[in-house]
């Protein structure tokens, strides 16, 4: 069966918010437009009947394999297969290759709507127990296209009229993988074959050269070969390692953080990692999270339960006095390390793991304070990510969902103050009707990297649960006693996972105010070296990150090594710069920057941390 996920919400354009279909340019200078199958009917058609052939295609080849299911993706489509034998490199191109065929022979599809019955006694007729469960979750109308007179599969579409609408240079099978039947591991282990399909291919070749592109980002690749973070196994998976190089990286993008935080009113908070498991009860996490929280411990004959959220804890803290109205807006901030459990099949690097620090922070303000406190969190929100290149967002408003807590007029009030915060701010916006949370209304935020990928990052969610769970109150003007309304708000999402992000967005190449290692001085004779030495602990006082090749290489090897390393400025010193106290510095953004005085290079790179800089300015 073929069934797509659910639409998405098309993203919104504005000066600070990108459409995310992504663009390059030709050599003659027309753009390559790859646009998303959410946005694209029309490229949604020719996913959607792509995987058909596909399957199609795998049976002829495999008369053995048995079809589950093959929905489009945002860049393509797969589709899972129960093969006694696993797919190679060969038998994808020998599948490609039939595709190629099935398309040539302008094949019909064509919508058929059967009775329960009859889709029944045609998959037994089939023997594909895969699609008898499928059909007993489908309500009426029952319906499957066909595929000319050889093929069918239970589905909704849509489709394309026929084969002949899809260009036959302009679609590629790129991996096989495994996959569990319904995404449970303790069900058959399948084989999906990804592949991906577009209008033109010139469209193809962009998207190909955009893949080659991302594995050149890989952030896991670029870990290891810039030392900053590691997975080591044996300590167990998901768990990240941070290397020296890498934690200095993390310390600078902390102490950002704080500043930035302080600076915005925030105080700082420090909760522990386990609470008393009936703290998860009270919470709700228990029953509706239990499948991504670790066991509990026994300790003192009480159970213990390491945190997979931080929100308790900033609630606990809340409720530990009585609070006044005049006290709010309180803002509590924490990098707060939570565990929470992922299943082997889908940790990657650091945008899956077990074990990683969210940039959390939790207003508790009055109803009337909503508009104020969001659109404060959103300029924050800017704030810290353009520091980081992140300038084009798309914004997503989620509304009320069927299934809710809380009174109608406190949603139309969080609600209301949401779209006003939006709108003061001026960022351009989609509504996702009845996408937000049981417990309150939300904004998400993505982020678009420099090779037009969109990263899920921030997040503002309003919450009338917790403050009701816990029986929050503070004492209104007149007395009486009121519930607040609290916020729950993330930036970077997790800094593990933001790491990875910009990690692939900078591509290793970081600015210099960021760089683990900010300058490399290379002497290139052992009587060079004291004056090095020396320069090294000057750049130290001043708070630059410098290092010495201490290798003994050729001047050519050592400059290669640092570029490896994608040292941002490295700093040649031979015998006429230990005379004269100075140093020739080439840098890997702006070239061959001259020789420098020490008190120059201090100066310029001083300043250059100071405001956060790319490069050095040197006078």
């Amino acid at each position: 069966m073929t069934s797509a996920p659910p639409s998405p919400v098309p993203p919104a354009s504005s000066p600070a918010a990108s459409s995310g279909a992504a663009t390059d340019a030709t050599p003659d200078g027309a753009a390559i437009v790859l646009p998303k199958t959410s946005e694209s009917p029309q490229l949604l058609r020719i996913r959607h009947s792509m995987s058909h052939v596909l399957a199609m295609a795998v049976q002829k080849l495999f008369p053995r394999a048995q079809v589950t299911i093959g929905p489009w993706t945002e860049s393509g489509f797969y589709y899972d297969f129960d093969n006694p034998d696993p797919f190679t490199e060969a038998d994808l191109k020998a599948i490609q290759k039939e595709m190629g065929k099935i398309i040539a022979r302008k094949l019909p599809l064509e919508r058929i709507e059967v009775s329960r019955e009859e889709a029944e006694r045609r998959i037994r007729g089939q023997n594909e127990p895969y699609k008898l469960e499928i059909l007993a979750g489908l309500t009426e109308p029952i319906t499957l296209y066909t595929l000319g007179d050889q093929w069918w599969d239970l589905c909704a579409g849509p489709h394309v009229a026929n084969t002949g609408e899809l260009h036959p240079k302009a679609f590629a099978l790129e991996s096989v993988a495994g996959a569990y039947w319904r995404g449970d591991e303790k069900r058959a282990q399948l084989q999906r074959i990804y592949g991906t399909a577009w209008e033109t291919p010139e469209q193809l070749a962009e998207h190909k050269r955009r893949k080659e592109e991302a594995l050149r980002r890989d952030h896991r690749r670029l870990g290891t070969d810039l030392e900053l973070f590691s997975i080591e196994e044996e300590a167990g998976a998901g768990l990240v390692f941070w290397h020296p190089r890498g934690a200095r990286m993390r310390l600078l993008i902390e102490d950002f953080w704080r500043a930035a935080h302080f600076e915005d009113g925030y105080e700082l908070l420090y909760t522990p990692h386990v609470a008393d498991l009936n703290l998860w009860k009270t919470s709700g996490h228990l029953d509706f999270y239990s499948e991504s929280m670790f066991g509990p411990m026994a300790v003192d004959e009480r159970q213990y339960q390491l945190k997979p959220m931080n929100c308790p804890f900033h609630v606990l803290t809340y409720a530990s006095r009585l609070r006044s109205y005049r006290e709010l807006p309180i803002r509590w901030a924490e990098l707060g390390t939570v565990y929470r459990y992922e299943r082997p099949g889908v940790m990657h690097g650091l945008m899956r793991v077990r074990g990683f620090t969210q940039d959390d922070a939790h207003v508790f303000c009055l109803p009337e304070q909503i508009s104020d406190e969001i659109l404060r969190v959103l300029n924050l929100t800017e704030r810290i990510l353009s520091t980081f290149d992140f300038r084009s967002y798309e914004i997503h408003l989620s509304t009320r969902p069927e299934k809710s807590i809380g009174e109608d007029a406190v949603w139309d009030l969080a609600t209301a103050g949401l779209v006003e915060a939006l709108e003061r701010k001026g960022w351009a916006y989609k509504v996702d009707e009845g996408g937000g949370a049981f417990y309150g209304p939300k904004i998400d935020l993505k982020i678009e990297d420099a090779i037009g990928r969109m990263w899920q990052c921030s997040t503002i969610q309003l919450d009338f649960n917790l403050p009701e769970r816990f029986d929050l109150h503070y004492v209104a003007a007149d007395g009486s006693r009121s519930r607040p309304i609290m916020i729950h708000r993330a930036i970077f999402g997790s800094l593990e996972r933001f790491f990875g992000v910009m990690v692939e967005n900078y591509a290793g190449d970081f600015p210099f105010w960021l760089a683990p290692e900010q300058v490399r001085l290379l002497p290139v004779t052992d009587e060079a070296l004291p004056w090095a030495e020396e320069l090294r602990s000057q750049l130290a006082a001043a708070g630059i990150r410098a290092g010495i090749d201490h290798s003994g290489d050729r001047l050519g090897k050592l400059i290669r090594n640092g570029e490896q390393m994608k040292i941002p400025v490295l700093g040649v010193i031979g015998a006429r710069e230990a005379e004269t106290r100075s140093v020739s510095l080439r840098s890997r953004r702006q070239g061959d920057l001259g020789s420098v005085e020490a008190d120059a290079l201090v100066s310029a790179a001083s300043a250059a941390n100071a405001g956060r800089l790319a490069t050095l300015a040197l006078a």
